[in-house]
């Protein structure tokens, strides 16, 4: 190859680069910017920088800006609209009721943005408005639990008939190596409306049992019907179903569990299938159940729930101002 082609490959190869990398550039360049971060309760002690939800975070730039909230762990997500870039300069604006405003220059980068906010003083205690006490807080909610009456058991027998040492020769039923003869038989059970079977089984009591073969051994979904089919190959033989039967039957047991309290703030979590959740507290003296409802309003404090992997939930209550933990 001569030194002139030689250079236009080269220079082919080397056009082709530059615009790959001229095109990722692009595509990186369109990617909208997404921020995260956390907002806490600003504190000396780190036990008791709670976690703020509802925390109304602007984003602001002179191409833009953008809001979104914090939720009930802190957390927050902010995608930045179309033109903000890394290492572009931001200012961060954070408002929530009850704390001191924040705004924050920053440059725009992927790193974790963890804020502190500062509470108003709005709770100082004085002589002419004393601060309710809140003591001996409990927590308590409902579980489904389940018992079984034993109802009793579920015997049946069954034959499936055939002749050995059949040959097969095509027939629609046969030994699994296409060889013999065989038949099939079946028998359901039904353990009665409202009932369940458990441990069911099935077993070949009589006969040449090697010679056969479970082709289907299956509890429906609701537990109340019991189907076996088995294949036999050889003489007749017979099979025995057996079962245990119960009634099940629910009922709501009342648990209760204590909170944790760090500062102003009370937490705790519920397992999954935790129903009707409530505090139970005293107030100056005076025991009040207090029921957390869908929209978790309390008159001595403001709650937000979080839902976790494992679908349990944790619960963050912090006191309104006027009132104490004792």
């Amino acid at each position: 190859m001569s030194k002139r082609k030689t250079s236009a490959v080269w220079g082919i190869s080397i056009f082709a680069l530059v615009a790959v990398i001229a095109t990722f550039a692009l595509l990186h360049r369109r990617q909208p910017v997404t921020l995260r971060g956390a907002i806490l309760r600003r504190d000396k002690d780190p036990n008791k920088q709670s976690p703020i939800a509802d925390v109304e975070i602007t984003a602001t730039n002179a191409l833009g800006s953008a809001t979104t909230e914090s939720n009930a762990s802190g957390y927050f997500s902010l995608t930045l609209p179309k033109g903000l870039r890394r290492k572009q300069p931001v200012l961060l604006q954070f408002r929530r009721k009850g704390y001191q405003p924040l705004d924050w220059d920053d440059f725009i980068s992927d790193k974790i943005y963890v804020t502190e906010l500062v509470p108003e003083n709005q709770d100082k205690v004085n002589e002419s408005h004393p601060q309710a006490a809140v003591s001996n807080t409990r927590i308590r909610y409902s579980m489904k639990a389940t018992t079984e009456a034993n109802i009793g058991s579920a015997v049946r027998t069954f034959e499936v008939v055939n002749t050995g040492n059949t040959p097969c020769n095509k027939q629609p039923i046969c030994s699994p190596d296409g060889k013999w003869k065989a038949t099939v038989g079946l028998l359901s059970m039904d353990a009665g409306e409202g009932n369940e079977f458990r441990n069911a089984r099935v077993s070949c009591i009589a006969g040449p049992c090697p010679f056969t073969r479970i082709e289907l051994e299956n509890v429906s979904q609701d537990r109340r019907h019991f189907k076996v089919v088995a294949r036999d190959w050889s003489d007749t033989t017979t099979f025995l179903l057996e079962a245990e039967v119960v009634h099940p039957m629910s009922s709501d047991m009342v648990r209760e569990t204590y909170p944790v309290i760090f500062g102003r703030a009370l937490n705790f979590s519920l397992p999954p299938a935790a129903e009707g959740p409530s505090i139970e507290a005293e107030i100056d003296g005076e025991a009040i159940v207090f029921p957390l409802g869908p929209d978790l309003i309390l008159r001595w404090a403001n709650c937000h729930v979080g839902v976790d992997g494992d679908q349990s939930k944790t619960y963050r209550c912090e006191l309104n101002p006027g009132y104490r933990f004792r």
